[in-house]
């Protein structure tokens, strides 16, 4: 896991949505954080903005349960390091 990548994913978190910085850790859980469904989705798609990629939902459901913010990570590093026009494959 790329930390770069996730200080920017819990970066979103904080800024943007008011979660507590203390609880972003690898292992936190997107479903941990307090976030409704609707909001869960405004997140991914603000950090789709922040890294200029578009995660296919079949890689990435925020709504999935168990889904933790290492993972999330590692389905942005895979889409950042894909060709333009592709998908990248998951991890």
């Amino acid at each position: 896991m790329n930390i770069e990548v996730f200080d920017d994913v819990a970066r979103v978190l904080h800024e943007k949505f008011n979660v507590d910085a203390a609880l972003l850790r690898p292992e936190t859980t997107l479903e941990s954080l307090g976030l409704d469904s609707l909001t869960l989705m405004e997140f991914v798609f603000a950090v789709e903005d922040r890294f200029s990629v578009r995660v296919p939902e079949e890689r990435l459901d925020p709504r999935q349960a168990g889904i933790t913010l290492a993972h999330l990570t590692e389905v942005l590093e895979a889409e950042i390091a894909a060709p333009p026009g592709s998908v990248a494959q998951a991890a």
